[in-house]
């Protein structure tokens, strides 16, 4: 379901489980957590890219596998690929078509260039499912949109398009779908020609006055989020999704 190989000096990494809308599960994040460490580690991966399909990116996690293995729990594999996406010193290069949700939006926050296809439809919908944002957004898309574009983002938790995507910082450009893989490959292709010490050295600069700020942001998101996982807002929320009906949360 994620499928890595590595060309023109480009960490290829895919996600490849349309079927379900690329939504994740643990197998899943272990498989983007080894993929990323693997470009870390290669002398010769210059930048990394990652993508969907021009219709799907990301619908985020599986909800079957998120009950059944709470994804942020110590050690877990979801907790390894955010360790990995921070550790990943080479630019990385995301290219997003169709949903982009949940974790399908925040880890577009820790990419250096991010295309979206006009068809991308982004959403923070942890408000509404009655948990908390993670991997850290809570302190970064402030910090990229200012509050109150961030506030009415992951307040409401209500879909944006990729225009709204970009006028936030989320996306660097939107291009037609057709378009969008190849626009993603030229750009790392463009990335991967240039001296790689100086492109990881600007990089490492630019994230670093932040780094502590994320790490500190990643560790009460997770705590906070495990927490709500267990209280009823949460578990109305869930059961109402799966129930295909509207949550009720005057009770609370």
């Amino acid at each position: 379901m994620i499928r890595a190989r590595t060309e023109n000096r480009i960490a290829v990494i895919e996600l490849a489980r349309v079927e379900k809308k690329n939504s994740l599960t643990q197998d899943m994040y272990a498989g983007l957590a080894d993929a990323l460490a693997a470009a870390q580690a290669d002398a010769q991966v210059r930048v990394a890219l990652l993508h969907g399909t021009a219709d799907c990116f990301c619908a985020g996690n599986d909800v079957s596998d998120f009950l059944s293995r709470p994804p942020l729990a110590a050690g877990s594999a979801s907790v390894r690929f955010f360790e990995a996406m921070l550790a990943l010193d080479k630019p990385l290069v995301a290219a997003v078509g169709g949903p982009a949700i949940g974790i399908g939006t925040t880890m577009l926050l820790h990419c250096d260039l991010v295309f979206a296809a006009r068809n991308a439809r982004f959403q923070l919908p942890f408000v509404p499912l009655g948990i908390v944002p993670e991997f850290g957004s809570t302190y970064l898309l402030p910090l990229i949109a200012g509050y109150q574009r961030a506030a009415e983002l992951m307040l409401l938790g209500q879909p944006f398009d990729a225009q709204k995507a970009y006028e936030v910082g989320i996306v660097s450009q939107v291009v037609e779908a057709e378009q969008l893989l190849e626009k993603a490959r030229a750009a790392a292709l463009a990335l991967a020609a240039l001296p790689p010490a100086s492109l990881r050295l600007t990089k490492q600069m630019m994230k670093k006055r932040h780094g502590a700020m994320v790490k500190e942001a990643i560790a009460e998101e997770t705590r906070t989020f495990a927490e709500r996982l267990g209280s009823p807002e949460a578990k109305e929320a869930m059961s109402a999704f799966l129930e295909k009906r509207k949550p009720d949360f005057s009770r609370f």
